[in-house]
């Protein structure tokens, strides 16, 4: 028989995860469930004391749901992290599966499809919220061949692009990069025909999901 999947719920408000808690031992494969308030306390307790799941919230004082999500995981690799969040933009969920979370649900979502996550989780799978899996797969999918284009350009094309993709003009990027207006257009020219875009608002959009833009 297998030995029953443990929990750790990690919630700020006390009757959300009372819910939590509720719908989870209504299941005959769900075992221990603890409880924590804040993300400082998740890093705490799972290291004292490691559970099979970690059922977490995004939106919380202090650290936050990413903020843990990648302390949990630096320190134990293979934590299995599922975030249950009020938040269906499917930008929470690209990040919160980039920081090494295993699956991703709505809160919106029935009930039973907690328990359902949970399971397949704690069995080594990940489970995404069926109306964001599809739109998470394209994103994905498009990160990786972003990803695999940029690495087709030379060290001084890229520095060309990360230049000219946040904001400096092709005159600043030859004054920065000690080089003529005229290479710097041509390097302009043969970046777009590499990275197979047409505008710079193209140029951008490539630069930003790879995580190229700098914050000003």
């Amino acid at each position: 028989m297998m030995s029953k999947i443990s929990v750790l719920l990690v919630d700020d408000h006390a009757v959300v995860r009372a819910g939590y808690k509720s719908y989870l031992s209504l299941s005959e494969k769900i075992g221990e469930i603890h409880e924590v308030d804040s993300g400082e306390s998740a890093c705490q307790q799972y290291m004292q004391q490691p559970v099979d799941v970690v059922v977490m919230d995004l939106s919380m004082p202090g650290m936050g749901g990413l903020e843990c999500i990648r302390r949990l995981i630096s320190r134990a690799p293979h934590c299995k992290i599922l975030v249950f969040s009020i938040h269906n933009e499917i930008i929470y969920a690209t990040r919160a599966i980039k920081s090494g979370a295993k699956g991703y649900i709505s809160k919106s979502s029935l009930p039973e499809t907690l328990v359902t996550a949970v399971c397949s989780i704690a069995q080594g799978h990940t489970y995404i919220d069926a109306a964001m899996a599809q739109q998470l797969a394209v994103i994905m999918v498009t990160e990786q061949d972003d990803e695999y284009k940029i690495k087709q350009l030379s060290p001084r094309e890229f520095d060309v692009f990360c230049l000219l993709a946040n904001g400096s003009s092709p005159r600043d990027v030859a004054d920065k990069l000690h080089l003529s207006y005229k290479t710097v257009c041509n390097h302009s020219t043969t970046i777009k025909e590499k990275l197979a875009v047409k505008t710079m608002a193209e140029f951008t959009l490539m630069a930003a999901r790879q995580g190229l833009i700098q914050a000003e």
